[in-house]
């Protein structure tokens, strides 16, 4: 008798725990699986950016600028001028007046899936300021500073150069382009 009540525990037991101990067993694969594909390195890319600067439809100047990396991060380069602003009497704040660009880079998809190509996803912020020439700035002693920027998201093709952006500069006839190509690292 008293072992026919074990064995009735048992299998009310098994019954009434069994699917609730396979779902935490399936829970806990899933955290196990996405630490395992987060701790795997991603790939390493160099990104080469050109700024053109075209008038009537010639370019008349071209600015090469270079990051490397890795997948799943984020990178910025900036390059120019810390310019005092008096904003109010006796204080004064600082305006980074130049070029600086901020990239966040990922692959596309699955490392197993190789129908997806040699694509990556691109988030890109692009920002260009500089002095106006002083005749365009007016009767001020101030002088007034022209910026542009572009924020884009693009999915780029490795070894494949594409433009991101391109803006008109509205006080000139003059365009400002901005061109990326991603190249894989080995």
């Amino acid at each position: 008798m008293f072992k026919k009540i074990v064995v009735a525990v048992a299998l009310a037991a098994s019954l009434t725990l069994g699917p609730a101990v396979i779902r935490v067993r399936a829970q806990d694969s899933a955290p196990a699986k996405a630490a395992a594909e987060a701790a795997e390195p991603g790939h390493s890319y160099r990104l080469d950016f050109t700024l053109n600067e075209i008038e009537d439809g010639k370019k008349i100047n071209s600015r090469q600028y270079a990051m490397n990396l890795n997948s799943g991060d984020q990178s910025e380069l900036k390059i120019g001028t810390r310019v005092p602003v008096e904003v109010k009497q006796s204080e004064i704040q600082y305006l980074d007046v130049g070029t600086s660009i901020w990239c966040r880079l990922r692959d596309r998809g699955s490392r197993d899936v190789s129908w997806l190509g040699n694509d990556v996803m691109l988030n890109v912020r692009a920002e260009l300021s500089n002095f106006a020439i002083p005749d365009q700035q007016g009767q001020s002693m101030r002088p007034a500073i022209r910026q542009m920027k572009i924020d884009s998201s693009a999915i780029a093709t490795v070894s494949k150069g594409m433009v991101i952006g391109t803006v008109d500069d509205p006080n000139s006839k003059r365009q400002f382009q901005l061109e990326v190509m991603v190249t894989k690292l080995k």
